[in-house]
């Protein structure tokens, strides 16, 4: 069974939602036959690369709200995430354009390294003091070597902003043709899909739905032809 998360490493529910998501799938007795793909989804998409501001400054001019009422969001936050066991600054972060993270993370999954740089930014960019978004290249270079990826080689990518540009794009396609107009956005085998950070149960639900309603494997032509089996393999006798 394969499960799609469309997330963004600027989205603070993505973040609480992953570490949720993840409990119900280490208690799922077919957790091992479950492939979990990581798909772009960029929240402020026409945001230019070096126009970087503090959080509750987006905030304030994005949705109108107070500062006041910005920082109880965060601190909401802040909790939410503390409860999943996860470490979140409520003060002081920044938010940027993501593209060329989500660029190497489609790098990564090339690699098997997917998930472990997802969850990399993710701590970088909500519980470290040190920005994602201020220190060029360099930031998401050292992220990506620790993610167990070559330096040099994310360097090259980060370099080159043509390269896996097509990917996140068609991620993002594919996520508007499946009606996602928020993150995170779940869908397992393309069948069902949960939206937003839902607690783990609701996860667990999905996971035991999709997986009991897989399709039977359905012989064609009788399943008594030839075989090798457990026993070995028959031999015709020919007289």
């Amino acid at each position: 069974m394969r499960v799609e998360i469309w997330s963004d490493i600027a989205c603070p529910w993505c973040y609480v939602g992953k570490a949720r998501f993840e409990k119900a799938l280490n208690a799922f007795p077919h957790r091992d036959e479950v492939e979990v793909v990581h798909r772009s989804f960029e929240l402020d998409p026409g945001r230019a690369k070096d126009d970087v501001q503090p959080v509750i400054t987006m905030l304030t001019r994005k949705y109108g709200m107070s500062e006041a009422q910005a920082q109880a969001g965060e601190d909401n936050l802040g909790a939410q995430a503390a409860a999943e066991g996860l470490d979140y600054r409520t003060r002081d972060r920044d938010h940027g354009n993501t593209f060329d993270m989500h660029r190497l993370l489609h790098f990564a999954k090339e690699h098997g390294r997917q998930d472990a740089l997802i969850q990399l930014l993710y701590r970088a960019n909500f519980a470290e003091e040190r920005s994602v978004f201020t220190e060029g290249d360099a930031r998401l270079v050292e992220l990506a070597a620790e993610a167990g990826l070559d330096a040099e080689a994310a360097r090259a990518v980060l370099a080159d902003p043509d390269a896996y540009a097509d990917e996140v794009r068609a991620d993002e396609d594919e996520a508007a043709r499946l009606g996602a107009t928020g993150v995170p956005f779940f869908v397992l085998d393309r069948k069902y899909g949960v939206s937003g950070a839902q607690p783990a149960e609701v996860f667990t639900q999905a996971l035991t739905q999709a997986w009991g309603e897989r399709p039977a494997l359905r012989l064609v032509g009788g399943g008594d032809s030839d075989a090798c089996g457990p026993d070995g393999c028959a031999v015709p006798q020919h007289g």
